[in-house]
């Protein structure tokens, strides 16, 4: 997270101007790239017919769609870009499909990634042929971009329904109703211009497994995580080194002893857990007198305290009411944020004083101290305290340490990204089976609350469907 401490200029509108050169270039890298710097074995997709099919036909100007993938990781673009630069293609030489070059998607993403991830980002997303939105507000030139590619741009659309990455590999957050709305705008805006293309959205499932499971990498961090919360670890807590691989050759036994260490390594999962939250209820109890809820109230309860006393915390600051869900209320701290710290006035000609620049200059910082409580719960606004007993995988246990090694280094001060690379893993791309947008048009004119909420209802659904069930394992 970026803490800014000096007022910056408006943010402004970054519109797309897709370049060949650059995307070839990028086709050309990436296969590079993801040995050098990401953790991607390797990409498998599945069931790509129903992708390569849409496209002919989106090529032959029959039909409109939008690839709405999930978002568990930052490396789903890869993932996405795999699929349709490698996968697609291929597929298509196969079934005898005509494709013409290239095979990409125009994609929406955060304009707030270029604030930490650089500048340049914008301008080379701009160049792949992404558009950017402001996610905490009605951002009419964004959202006037998003559906002007959608109905009229050179390739399909791409965009993550669940707004963000929500850090689980194995659990869909609600969706944001705004890729549905998106799809009934195209149907309408191919009827005004007289066209007759098909609408659709096509849900994307993307999951990571580990190759192999880093327990050993993920007892170290446990160790780590503990002193750094101030957390001692018993002795004897975690497995020794080997342990989980030669029980591996034991037969019945070994299931006893992995099950063994598999339960102390949960054990000292919720051990960290409860501790930080117990750290966490006493700051702001301490610091703010917000009300908390403490033991013997149940762990997922006191998370959901704690979530809403840290948003109150900053919508007070920003004079918010409370409303909507947690998402909802992350994006309009986020937008009251920003509206302070990229000033409208530092854009015009005329120079502040010097006393309005500096005062400029402490309402950004205050913001910027505010917004921590926001990006705070924004790293767990997912977890829900099941998620590893229910299914103690590596994948799970992984995903859930990390989350809390993100929550300890933003408190630290310390940016959490990138994330340390625990061990090689492979991803896995499901296409799902189209959603005719098209086909629901009568029920949107009959009432477009209702028709966005269905068709929102049956992407979670068919999202949900993709997750695969691994097998435990240690």
């Amino acid at each position: 997270m970026q803490f800014f401490q000096q007022a910056q200029p408006p943010l402004r509108f970054l519109p797309p101007q897709p370049s060949r050169a650059v995307l070839r270039a990028t086709q050309w890298l990436t296969p590079y790239w993801l040995r050098w710097r990401e953790n991607l074995q390797r990409v498998e997709s599945r069931n790509v017919d129903p992708l390569v099919y849409l496209m002919r036909d989106f090529q032959a100007q029959k039909h409109r769609f939008l690839l709405a993938f999930r978002h568990p990781s930052p490396q789903d673009a890869f993932c996405m870009a795999h699929l349709l630069w490698y996968d697609v293609p291929r597929r298509a030489k196969e079934l005898g499909v005509a494709l013409d070059y290239p095979v990409h998607a125009h994609f929406i993403y955060d304009r707030g990634i270029p604030l930490w991830a650089g500048d340049w980002v914008g301008g080379f997303y701009s160049r792949l042929g992404g558009t950017p939105i402001q996610r905490g507000k009605l951002d009419r030139q964004g959202l006037r971009s998003a559906r002007h590619l959608f109905a009229n741009g050179e390739w399909p659309m791409a965009a993550a329904p669940e707004g963000g990455n929500n850090g689980h590999t194995e659990l869909v957050s609600p969706l944001e109703p705004g890729i549905a709305q998106m799809g009934f705008w195209c149907v309408e805006d191919v009827r005004q211009a007289g066209r007759s293309e098909q609408v659709s959205l096509l849900p994307v499932g993307i999951t990571y497994q580990y190759t192999p499971p880093p327990w050993e990498r993920l007892d170290q961090w446990l160790d780590r995580l503990e002193q750094e919360t101030g957390l001692s670890a018993t002795q004897d807590q975690s497995a020794q080194p080997g342990e989980t691989a030669g029980a591996a050759h034991l037969g019945a036994t070994a299931l006893i002893v992995t099950d063994a260490i598999m339960q102390r390594r949960y054990q000292r999962l919720l051990a960290l857990g409860e501790h930080l939250l117990g750290v966490m209820e006493d700051y702001y109890q301490r610091v703010y007198r917000m009300p908390v809820a403490t033991p013997p109230a149940p762990f997922a309860d006191r998370l959901e305290v704690l979530r809403d006393t840290a948003l109150q915390v900053a919508e007070t600051y920003f004079q918010l009411p409370p409303r909507g869900s947690m998402i909802d209320r992350c994006r309009r701290i986020e937008q009251a944020g920003w509206e302070r710290i990229f000033r409208q006035e530092l854009g015009d000609d005329q120079p502040l004083s010097a006393v309005a620049r500096g005062l400029a200059d402490r309402e950004a910082e205050e913001a910027s101290l505010r917004m921590w409580h926001m990006r705070l719960v924004e790293n767990f606004v997912a977890v829900t305290g099941q998620y590893v007993r229910e299914r103690p995988t590596a994948e799970r246990f992984a995903e859930t340490l990390m989350i809390v090694r993100d929550i300890v280094w933003l408190i630290k001060g310390e940016n959490p990204f990138p994330r340390p690379k625990l061990s090689p893993q492979v991803a896995t791309v499901t296409v799902g089976e189209p959603l005719s947008v098209s086909d629901r048009w009568s029920d949107y004119k009959a009432g477009r609350k209702q028709a966005v909420a269905n068709l929102t209802s049956d992407l979670q659904l068919a999202l949900e469907s993709m997750i695969p069930r691994p097998h435990l394992s240690a």
